[in-house]
């Protein structure tokens, strides 16, 4: 399969969807809890797809490679941050699990298209 922009791309999909639910969930919290929760899980969470789409943009296997792995390192962020937002209880239990389960999704998503990058492109 090919992909035309990393549009096409459902870890991209997953991710871009993800970062707009926490958007949607934080904008609502208290001015302490955006101030110091909310703005690094934004900010992790967004840079999950803003990585895959800047890899997508390197025209080198290894600087692709290099930034859908950033992603997962911020995926693995946001995760820290999802947990610490539920704890805390600023995220319904609903919300958690509509986090949460795209979140869960992302690890095979991301390493499916580190894999297909490994293997399909020649340098």
């Amino acid at each position: 399969m090919k992909y035309r922009d990393y549009f096409d791309l459902s870890a991209y999909q997953i991710s871009y969807q993800l970062s707009n639910i926490v958007w949607e969930v934080v904008v609502k919290w208290d001015s302490f809890a955006k101030r110091t929760v909310g703005r690094q899980f934004v900010d992790a969470v967004d840079s999950i797809s803003a990585n895959i789409a800047e890899g997508f943009g390197r025209y080198s296997k290894k600087d692709k490679v290099h930034f859908y792995r950033y992603s997962f390192g911020s995926l693995k962020e946001s995760m820290s941050w999802l947990e610490k937002s539920f704890y805390r209880k600023l995220l319904s239990e609903e919300e958690y699990h509509v986090i949460k389960d795209l979140m869960d999704k992302l690890p095979k998503e991301i390493n499916t298209l580190i894999k297909y990058t490994n293997e399909k492109l020649e340098r």
